[in-house]
């Protein structure tokens, strides 16, 4: 198995490329992009994410390629509008996904998580008398008041959020830059709980599909990312809204480093302790047995069974 400790961690990262229309092969240590216009040549020692849109084709050797370098792969519609599968990450410990797994199961843990996902997003401490209720609708009134602010400072008409997947062109410019904006974050967040080697699936105020726990992650970043981008992207002009859209949250993924943020916040939600001295911390992985299956002297056990 590969020495994890020789691969970039997640934080050194680029943050991502959406590539359409195009066959992706691999080209000595470099993923080669065939298109119409040329050849590119990308380095993945440093990549984490490879967004494949429509019309695109990619060889065996070059997933494989990807992979072992720890560079997570989306399949995705158009404009990242919608989202079909993922390859897998480099992570291969399940001590966090179990982690996980025991705090979103029992109730009292997973009410910790979300008054602790809510208070991340208010710039104020929370009291703790306030019901669960209570807090969500703050955050109704919070994220309304994000968007009245973003319209008021870049002149951009806001009428409420309102798109159709099924009709992405009946949507105003500014909602359709809300969305190419946040696609591209879950695909980043997405990136980072699979590096973390957590569950996409497992979501604390979010439940019952198979991003809910990205969605859960993504919304911690929204008001300092997607939000000011769209409507500013929007002020400037409607013209490939989505593709200037998708650059300008790239950069401000950059400036923020945004991929040295995410797993510490996640650590800090499900309280989990890092250590240098865990050899799963710096990317070993430890079989460990659930139960002692060594018989006692009085049992005789078929070396055939199993359990």
């Amino acid at each position: 198995m590969q020495n994890l400790r020789g691969l970039p961690k997640l934080r050194d990262s680029l943050s991502y490329i959406y590539i359409e229309h195009a066959v992706l092969e691999k080209r000595d240590n470099a993923l080669l992009v065939l298109q119409e216009t040329g050849k590119t040549a990308l380095p993945v020692a440093t990549l984490c994410l490879v967004m494949l849109g429509p019309g695109t084709s990619i060889t065996h050797a070059a997933v494989k390629l990807l992979t072992e370098n720890g560079c997570n792969i989306h399949w995705t519609a158009q404009d990242m509008d919608n989202y079909y599968a993922q390859g897998m990450g480099e992570t291969r410990s399940a001590r966090h996904i179990l982690r996980q797994a025991e705090m979103v199961s029992d109730p009292e843990k997973r009410l910790q998580v979300v008054y602790k996902m809510y208070q991340k997003r208010f710039d104020y401490p929370l009291s703790a008398d306030l019901t669960l209720e209570q807090i969500r609708g703050m955050e109704g009134v919070r994220v309304r008041t994000e968007y009245q602010n973003a319209s008021r400072i870049y002149g951009v008409t806001w009428n409420g959020r309102v798109y159709d997947r099924k009709n992405w062109q009946a949507a105003d410019p500014v909602n359709r830059a809300l969305s190419a904006a946040n696609a591209l974050l879950y695909g980043v967040c997405h990136v980072a709980i699979a590096s973390g080697g957590y569950s996409p699936s497992l979501g604390f105020v979010h439940s019952g599909y198979f991003l809910a726990f990205v969605h859960d992650i993504a919304d911690l970043y929204k008001s300092i990312l997607t939000i000011p981008t769209a409507f500013q992207v929007a002020a400037e002009s409607a013209q490939q809204i989505e593709s200037r859209v998708r650059r300008e949250v790239r950069e401000k993924i950059r400036q923020t480093k945004l991929l040295a943020k995410i797993l510490p916040d996640i650590d800090e939600l499900l309280d989990i302790q890092r250590s240098e001295n865990n050899p799963e911390d710096q990317g070993e992985v430890l079989a460990q047995p659930w139960w002692n299956d060594k018989p006692s002297s009085s049992e005789e056990v078929d070396p055939e069974s199993e359990v």
